[in-house]
């Protein structure tokens, strides 16, 4: 086991809070003395189907423990689900019904074991416990805090400034995510920064239930492709880590410039010089240094060989011009082809490169449509352009397709 210095140079890479770190040294101390692992705590709602680079962060870390030697405590929010995580917010999640949070929770595990060790985690469902819950001690629970304590979570205050509604079950859910803490003896928790009340929640909890309480550990939440707005689902930003490789790949590289040092430290176990370095433009092209990025995200996910081929791939279409290897075919009525021709617009619609004409039509004025194997630019959306079976029909690099005429 590494030394308590060495531990915590490496807990603190990339976290923004450690509360309180006194006690964290205090239990990596107690730790090494004896030889017993601390207990280090993940949540996940099975909120949908999609484990994302999000959850990869802490995810991380609490492999980061595995590897110092300590237990990971996987908690599978089934029941926290039901009542959704009002932190960052600033309105109600939408609720999931009880089935839906079972089908969610069905592949999560395949997922996130892409990143920890799932044969060495314990893994609990919160269900195990609030299944058995009368309304008593529900009641109990709501006693452990005050609406006072309760209405100082940020997204909370907001909320009652906007005049936007909260809902007394969304009030339940630190408390539920506290309890998890005590049932399982956390000495540590991982979450994102906007977790922290919840975190701290579990601190009282655990001091009433005549717990040591757990340090609380937040990291910071990635910024999705867009380079602004967290990542998540509903903004269709993300990366998946079920995602192919070549689909994870091509995502990265569609990143912002200024978002790689924020990946490549919560994302990547390069070092703090390495990282300077692949992000300097006066030492290296900032192309190159985000094409390592996309390849160590890759890798980690399918291996040195997929990251490797999806480079190469990405390269070839990108860099060489050339169409992907393996182009997505699509068949349109012959019928809608009128002496060889067709509206360019209407091509876009029926090939499913465009929603709507009006999508097609920007899709034209900004440069991106090309056709055949010359590349020839569409540039004029009222334009009838000549239509034959295999026609290769582009809009930018990344979405092509091949027309059959039937």
């Amino acid at each position: 086991m590494k030394s308590v210095d060495e531990q915590l140079a490496l807990i603190r890479r990339g976290a923004e809070q450690i509360v309180p770190e006194p006690e964290l040294r205090q239990k990596l101390e107690r730790s090494v003395q004896t030889g017993t692992p601390l207990r280090v705590k993940y949540g996940i709602d099975p909120t949908g189907i999609d484990v994302h680079l999000v959850h990869t962060v802490p995810l991380r870390k609490l492999r980061l423990f595995q590897e110092l030697g300590h237990q990971a405590a996987l908690i599978i929010g089934n029941y926290t689900a039901l009542v959704g995580d009002p932190s960052g917010r600033d309105q109600t999640r939408a609720q999931l019904t009880q089935q839906q949070v079972e089908a969610n929770a069905r592949d999560y595990l395949k997922q996130v074991s892409k990143v920890i060790d799932i044969a060495k985690a314990e893994v609990r469902y919160n269900g195990e416990w609030f299944s058995r819950f009368s309304f008593l001690d529900v009641l109990e629970l709501t006693k452990k805090i005050t609406m006072q304590r309760m209405l100082e979570r940020d997204d909370f205050t907001k909320r009652i400034k906007a005049g936007t509604p909260i809902y007394l079950h969304e009030c339940l859910y630190p408390l539920m995510q506290g309890h998890d803490s005590v049932e399982i003896r956390a000495d540590v928790e991982l979450g994102g920064s906007e977790q922290l009340f919840s975190l701290m929640v579990a601190r009282d909890l655990q001091r009433d239930a005549g717990q040591e309480p757990q340090i609380c550990i937040t990291l910071p939440i990635l910024r999705g492709l867009d380079g602004e707005r967290r990542m998540g689902k509903s903004l269709g930003n993300y990366i998946g880590v079920g995602e192919t490789a070549q689909m994870q790949f091509d995502k990265t590289m569609s990143i912002p410039d200024e978002l790689m040092r924020e990946w490549f430290e919560l994302l990547t176990d390069r070092s703090t010089d390495e990282i300077a370095r692949l992000t300097n433009a006066q030492s290296i092209h900032p192309m190159e240094g985000k094409k390592t990025l996309a390849a160590d995200i890759v890798g980690f996910y399918h291996g040195a060989e997929a990251a490797a081929t999806a480079r190469a791939e990405w390269e070839r279409r990108f860099s060489s011009r050339q169409d992907p290897t393996d182009i997505p075919e699509v068949v349109i009525p012959a019928a809608e082809v009128t002496d060889g021709r067709i509206w360019i617009c209407k091509l876009l619609v029926l090939a499913g490169l465009a929603k709507s004409n009006n999508e097609a039509r920007r899709a034209v004025e900004g440069g991106g449509v090309t056709i055949g194997p010359d590349r020839e630019k569409i540039t004029d959306p009222k334009a009838n352009v000549p239509v034959m079976d295999g026609l290769i029909v582009r809009v930018g690099n990344r979405r092509v397709v091949r027309v059959h005429l039937r």
